[in-house]
């Protein structure tokens, strides 16, 4: 079975989200399991492709409407990924130091064209193409629909929606650069009036997945306009748990961390870690730390974050370190804090994958209070390192955390206000306090497997009912 995901994002090659962290794991770990699994995306102008060498396996055209413009298809040299990596350079398209633009209308479906031309020149044709997300949702109506791509109609298509907030909508004044079609099927890819990317994948795909069962059961009453066609397709839907890369995500090795440590050596590693966070911050290593690693925007709850910090620290006596970046009034904010409570939080504006590292590593406390959270990598890589991840009762963290009230090992709100997760982080410390009950969450967090090894079989399971 030959597996080719094709992505706009692939750690550690592109990252802006956990898109990428899933589409840098999952082939590695099929692979594992006996399957051939590759990746396709864009060439970027960025870090990796310039300190990394590629060569060319095909040099074409590829048309998008009235305009043919120059496509490489690239491999990467000394390849340790785990997995055979692919890369569409469109030079005056792709190959730019960013992911995401204004222009991504073209600049997808470029790279979802050029695709499907690789794809029918192949000599080893794909016996499953796996989409991620709307950057890629026109490929399953491609290859059902384009002429051009006929002979891939019997090929499976699988789309897995990672956050159906975004569905790259554009107009039908763009319709003439799709590949010719029987234009009596346009419906398949119209939702709304607009054509829709994500729509026509949930439409056209074989089996459509989500990153965790919660996640799939909320879209069909909140996914941002396309809660009816959820539930019309329901019955092609699974929801699979993303797991994550222990490899990577391994504090007996990672080298980001300031001491690596085992559940034997949890307290010492953690304490070293926790004791380099409050120097770099000026916190007090004394009291327990709260974390946020993340996007500053409103699907992450960072809006309440101003309020919430300032309650908390108010309040609590506690330590309060953040690492995101996002939204400029929210960010401008969270930074006039560190005035008003010097020695007791600290906010780095950006993202700093080391720091990250050690947060998870050092901080008593993660807290994760998203409105939308498909699955959320956060906690698991929270839990790995024995970090308590305080969440909100929402898509994949309500699959992967248990309260401690309700006998687990994390701490779980129900409502979105500032005052319910104060009450919340008001529990944590009730735990705390208690050093005992603490240390031995902690290494029982540890133990828990979130690796990618049962959800790379669950994907295997899906591709092979497919082919039945």
């Amino acid at each position: 079975m030959n597996i080719l995901h094709v992505s706009a994002e692939c750690y550690p090659i592109a990252k802006v989200g956990g898109l990428a962290d899933v589409v840098g794991s999952l082939p590695k770990y099929q692979n594992k399991l006996g399957v051939t699994s590759e990746v396709i995306m864009p060439f970027y102008d960025n870090a990796f492709t310039k300190t990394h060498s590629f060569k060319t396996i095909i040099s074409s055209k590829v048309k998008l409407g009235v305009f043919d413009l120059e496509v490489n298809i690239l491999t990467l040299e000394n390849n340790n990924l785990g997995y055979d990596l692919f890369l569409v350079d469109i030079p005056t398209l792709l190959f730019k130091n960013y992911v995401y633009s204004s222009e991504d209308t073209e600049r997808f479906l470029a790279f979802q064209i050029a695709v499907l031309d690789w794809v029918i020149q192949r000599d080893k044709k794909p016996t499953i193409i796996h989409c991620h997300d709307h950057h890629t949702g026109l490929i399953p109506f491609m290859m059902a629909q384009s002429h051009k791509y006929s002979q891939l109609k019997k090929v499976a298509s699988i789309t897995t929606i990672h956050n159906a907030q975004y569905q790259g909508w554009f107009s039908h004044d763009k319709v003439y650069m799709i590949p010719e079609f029987d234009f009596n099927q346009v419906g398949l890819i119209d939702w709304d009036h607009q054509i829709n990317p994500l729509a026509a994948a949930i439409k056209c795909a074989w089996k459509v997945t989500t990153v965790s069962p919660s996640y799939m059961e909320e879209l069909k009453s909140s996914a941002n306009g396309l809660e009816s066609l959820l539930s019309h397709e329901s019955g092609k839907c699974v929801g699979i748990l993303n797991g994550i890369d222990t490899q990577v995500w391994n504090p007996e090795t990672d080298d980001y961390i300031v001491k690596n440590y085992s559940q034997k050596t949890l307290n010492s590693g953690r304490n070293a870690n926790k004791d380099w966070l409050c120097k770099e911050f000026n916190l007090d290593p004394e009291k327990p730390l709260f974390s946020f690693i993340g996007r500053l925007v409103g699907e992450k709850g960072a809006d309440l974050f101003p309020k919430l910090f300032d309650t908390a620290l108010e309040h609590l006596d506690i330590n309060i370190l953040l690492l995101g970046s996002g939204a400029t009034d929210v960010e401008d904010a969270l930074e006039m804090l560190t005035y008003k409570y010097k020695g007791k939080y600290n906010a780095y504006i950006g993202y700093d994958e080391k720091l990250a590292h050690i947060i998870y590593a050092g901080a008593d406390f993660l807290l994760m209070p998203s409105r939308v959270e498909p699955c959320g990598l956060n906690q698991m890589y929270a839990l790995r390192y024995g970090t308590i991840p305080i969440v909100n009762s929402i898509g994949g963290l309500k699959d992967t955390v248990i309260d401690v009230e309700g006998g687990g090992f994390g701490f779980i709100h129900h409502q979105l206000t500032v005052e319910e997760i104060v009450k919340t982080m008001e529990r944590a410390l009730v735990l705390y306090k208690n050093q005992k009950k603490f240390k031995n969450i902690r290494k029982l967090i540890m133990e828990i497997d979130h690796s990618w090894d049962s959800s790379a079989k669950a994907y295997i399971n899906l591709y092979k009912s497919l082919n039945n």
